[in-house]
């Protein structure tokens, strides 16, 4: 139990740096409309969010946890430096986009490390193909949903403004804006920090700490606090890019982008499935802008960030397949 204990509790640690990498990371889709709106500082901004990233332990549950926990890898193949190598993977990946200011998905980093890491140990008969399912298919619905929604909820909210005073409709829509910058971030918090519980939680088990998948309390409120302290450190290089060279701004489309990407998060999370935050108000922003005019979206960065999706998982599952061959050396 000793040497377990040794071996565990560092990779717990660097779990939940990979927690905070992500709530750095991603604290431009928490924040960035709101902030490109300037209906909050960024300050004010980083603090709303991640309060509320802290707060969505309070009502989601623990199935996203339990999908990345046993339902992608076989569980029998986890080891400390497995989970390790993962990690490792996904933090490599995530600090290289956010230098290079690319809103990659930091959930699909994780997920992608985790899995290079589980092939180098056990073959690829260590990937759950069914638990994989939902989530690759989800990398187009979500986004999907999102520009969507955005689309549809910007045209309801054009309609209903039509001829009312300018002022109000600003007025109206920054205090909007408020609720709906909490709704996403309580989407991000409660999606987002339950894929690190996941793997804390796995090597719990395997590690013969827990005797079933049950996420501990002291998990839950772990993962939730790292992320929270991650999106107070902010990502500014990434807030400029989703919040305005995709397009042009308003309070209200603010408001329109950030519930559309909020209702498909919700949704994901109910169905216990782990989707990229950042795929999700990338797609809700664009759905948004193209309400104006197709040419109001810069499609040239949207597309610069869809290939920076595209390579994510596969990246990062080369690196933590790496990482899993180098460590092995040296245990």
């Amino acid at each position: 139990m000793e040497t377990s204990l040794f071996l565990i509790i560092p990779v717990i640690i660097i779990a939940l740096v990979f927690d905070y990498t992500n709530g750095m990371h991603d604290a431009a889709n928490s924040i960035s409309t709101v902030v490109s709106t300037r209906v909050l500082t960024r300050r004010q901004a980083v603090l709303w969010a991640a309060f509320f990233n802290f707060a969505a332990f309070l009502i989601f549950g623990t199935g996203v946890a339990r999908t990345i926990g046993e339902g992608m890898v076989d569980i029998e193949i986890v080891t400390p430096v497995v989970v390790l190598a993962g990690l490792l993977g996904a933090i490599i990946w995530n600090m290289t986009t956010w230098y290079l200011g690319l809103p990659s998905s930091s959930s699909h980093a994780l997920i992608g490390g985790y899995a290079g890491a589980a092939i180098a140990k056990g073959g690829f008969g260590a990937i759950i193909p069914g638990g994989w399912t939902l989530t690759l298919i989800f990398i187009i619905i979500a986004p999907l949903i999102g520009m969507i929604m955005g689309f549809i909820l910007k045209i309801i909210t054009s309609w209903v403004a039509q001829g009312k005073n300018v002022e109000n409709i600003n007025k109206w829509s920054r205090v909007m804006q408020l609720f709906s910058a909490a709704s996403f971030s309580l989407g991000h918090g409660g999606n987002d920090a339950q894929k690190t519980m996941g793997i804390i939680t796995s090597l719990l088990v395997t590690g013969g700490l827990l005797d079933t998948f049950e996420v501990p309390l002291w998990v839950v409120l772990s993962a939730h606090a790292a992320i929270a302290a991650g999106t107070v450190s902010g990502g500014w290089r990434i807030v400029k890019t989703m919040g305005q060279k995709i397009t042009k701004l308003r309070p209200i489309d603010g408001f329109c982008a950030e519930s559309a990407a909020a209702s498909s998060i919700f949704l994901s999370t109910f169905l216990h499935i782990p989707v990229s935050t950042t795929h999700v108000i990338t797609g809700a922003i664009s759905g948004v802008g193209a309400t104006n005019r197709l040419s109001a979206v810069r499609w040239g960065i949207t597309l610069r960030i869809v290939w920076a999706w595209v390579f994510t998982i596969p990246a990062s599952g080369i690196i933590g397949f790496v990482v899993y061959q180098i460590a092995r050396l040296f245990t």
